[in-house]
């Protein structure tokens, strides 16, 4: 016996959980560090213009808003899974879609298994269903579209490419502006908040 001790897989969040990565409990998830997380990633690996980085935190808060905004009849638990649709990447990171193609199964099983751990945490079904995953991609595509064209350098024509030209929506009063991690955070949190209430008020 070699004695050697198997790797790490687990991190250290600053509220003290000490969440496994290849089997994380929901016992170990906590808002305060899902929304610390996000607002320390980096949008676009960085590269947007702007005295801060656009980051996770604030892109789930457009997602969000872009949500509500083409799904009028949405409830309170699909606004929450529209805010946390990207809540995995407190712990794994953004890693933008030309490399993901490449990685394989692995990262979205990691990402499939923090996504339900989070969800169950706050009393969500572990995943959404399929419709509803269409619905929030579609905002996400359209965030896409607007942080593509006016933070990421992309021209018009490239972003319709990528990511198809919104239709019935505008950027107009969409939170675009690149804000200091601290704001994104606790914008984060508060949105979180607002939306927990009106899920209490709808049962």
């Amino acid at each position: 016996m070699s004695g050697k001790q198997p790797p790490r897989a687990w991190q250290r969040m600053l509220s003290g959980r000490r969440l496994d990565l290849l089997d994380p409990s929901p016992l170990d998830v906590e808002i305060v560090d899902i929304a610390h997380g996000l607002a320390r990633v980096a949008r676009w690996n960085g590269q947007t213009h702007g005295d801060h980085a656009f980051s996770v935190a604030q892109h789930c808060l457009v997602v969000e808003e872009i949500f509500r905004r083409q799904n009028p009849a949405s409830r309170a638990d699909e606004w929450q899974m529209a805010l946390l649709h990207d809540a995995p990447e407190y712990v794994i990171g953004d890693m933008i879609s030309p490399f993901k193609s490449f990685v394989g199964g692995g990262y979205k099983t990691i990402e499939s298994r923090l996504e339900a751990a989070v969800h169950l945490r706050f009393g969500l079904p572990p995943h959404p269903t399929a419709l509803l995953k269409s619905a929030i991609k579609k905002a996400d595509t359209v965030s896409a579209y607007f942080e593509a064209t006016e933070l990421a350098g992309f021209t018009m024509a490239e972003a319709r490419k990528f990511f198809g030209q919104p239709r019935d929506i505008s950027k107009d009063n969409l939170p675009l502006v690149p804000m200091p991690a601290l704001v994104a955070q606790r914008l984060f949190v508060e949105r979180f908040e607002a939306i927990e209430t009106a899920r209490a008020q709808a049962k």
